[in-house]
Order: C-alpha cells, then sequence, then structure tokens
C-alpha cells in the first residue's frame, strides 16, 4: 500500500516553473528539493551563490543569485528564472531572518534589517514574479510567514512585526492577483533549521526553547513544512487563495 500511495502522489508538480528564495537550506531548500522530485523545475535562489550551487547541484535545480532586499538584484534574479525556464508559474517565499530581542535592546539598524528582508524582500520577489505568474494557468504564490505572526512572544518584536506584514500582504495580494495567481501563506512554529540553531540550547548553554505550548510537544522538521507548502502550490487546493495556513504542532489554536 505505501507503495502504491507514493507512486500517487509522484510528479504533483510535473510540468510547473517555480521560484524558491532562501532554498540553500532550511525549509527553502527541503521544499525546493520535494518540489524536484514531484516534477517541478526549481530556481534555488539564495544570497549565497556557492550555497545556492551546492543546492541545486544536490537537488537537480538551477541556481540563482538573489539578494532579495536589493531592487536590481531580484529583477536580475526573477529574469534569469523566466529566461532559463520558458515563464514562471509558481513562487515560494521563504527567504528569512530572525532577530529575538527586547523593544529596549532593539536598534533600529536591526529593526530595518529584518522588515527589509522578511517583508520588504518578499514584496520585491512577488512584484518582479507577478508579471509571469499572470500569463501563467494555474500559477501560485506561497509566502512563509510565521507562528509569531499569530501569537508573538515578548522578544520578537522586529520579527513578529516583519511577519505580519507577510500575512497582511499576502492576503492583500491575493485579492489583487485574483483570479490568475493564488496566494496564501504557511506560519510554521519552531522547525529545526540552520536559522533557529541558537534557540536550540543545550543543558550547559542554558535552558532550551519551551515545548509547553506545543501539543505536538516537538521541532518540527523541514520537510514537514515543505509537505504543506506542497498543497498549497500544487492543483489539489484549486480553490484556495487567501488563507494562512498554522503549520505549528498545535502552539497558536489555543
Amino acid at each position: 500500500m505505501a507503495e502504491q500511495t507514493s507512486s500517487l502522489s509522484a510528479g504533483r508538480l510535473r510540468g510547473r516553473t517555480i521560484v524558491v528564495t532562501g532554498a540553500a537550506s532550511g525549509i527553502g531548500r527541503a521544499t525546493a528539493s520535494l518540489f524536484v522530485q514531484e516534477g517541478a523545475r526549481v530556481a534555488v535562489m539564495d544570497i549565497n551563490l556557492a550555497a545556492a550551487e551546492a543546492a541545486a547541484e544536490a537537488i537537480g535545480g538551477y541556481p540563482v543569485q538573489i539578494d532579495v532586499t536589493d531592487e536590481a538584484s531580484v529583477k536580475r534574479a526573477i529574469a534569469a528564472a523566466a529566461a532559463e525556464f520558458g515563464g514562471i508559474d509558481g513562487l515560494v517565499n521563504s527567504a528569512g531572518i530572525v532577530a529575538l530581542n527586547t523593544i529596549a535592546e532593539t536598534t533600529l539598524e536591526t529593526w530595518k534589517r529584518v522588515i527589509d528582508v522578511n517583508l520588504t524582500g518578499a514584496f520585491l520577489v512577488c512584484r518582479e514574479t507577478s508579471q509571469w505568474l499572470r500569463q501563467a494557468e494555474g500559477s501560485t504564490i506561497v509566502n512563509i510567514s510565521s507562528a509569531q505572526a499569530l501569537q508573538p512572544v515578548a522578544t520578537a518584536g522586529a520579527y513578529a512585526a516583519s511577519k505580519g506584514g507577510v500575512l497582511s500582504f499576502s492576503k492583500a495580494l491575493a485579492v489583487d492577483l485574483a483570479p490568475d495567481v493564488r496566494v496564501n501563506t504557511i506560519c510554521p512554529g519552531l522547525v529545526d533549521t540552520p536559522m533557529n540553531e541558537g534557540l536550540k540550547k543545550s543543558a550547559d548553554d542554558g535552558p532550551p526553547v519551551p515545548l509547553d505550548k506545543y501539543l505536538l510537544r516537538r521541532w518540527a522538521g523541514p520537510d514537514e513544512i515543505a509537505a504543506a507548502i506542497l498543497f498549497l502550490t500544487s492543483h489539489e487546493s484549486s480553490y484556495v487563495t487567501g488563507t494562512t495556513l498554522a503549520v505549528d504542532g498545535g502552539r497558536t489554536f489555543h
């Protein structure tokens, strides 16, 4: 039965051409890898070109360097992907950074940097990609927000603000691009990625992040978030747009 299920699910993105930002590691890489397995041609975009090239070689994608905070870089990267694929019909905005500081500790530089990468970056990539998405049938955008946008903690001011902005921007974009492009948002909880290594402290370094608010009592793997992104990118979610899906082990619903 397991083999039959696997064969039935294979190729859910066959023929699709999809851009994934922040694709050299973490959720972005897991998503790019899964999408290639499901038959898509994937532009593996990251600010670190060497890392993008290594990831693309490992999973079978097309590497592109991108700085999501730089308008010219975004224009070049999206144009390169569109030229390579002959168009684009899917986007996953996974590039992001995290900063956890109290309001007193948050410098203006930190605030601006987090907003630039997480929110302005998503805007620039969506804007440049939209011209291609509008030309394709069944095109999709999935933006990665955070459970912090739904239920912030005290030290997540800049991060929560940026991810809350992504959530609201995505809903506005779903209206703007309808009915041509479906736009949805994923809100992950704690995910075992390089970006979150600082949160996984050992007993010697300090207490670990408490999991008492997580009903499943564990961190997510990047592949579990990628599976949710696959659903919102595939035809299986063809009547879903403007929605926010919390993939957070039950943290934010209670």
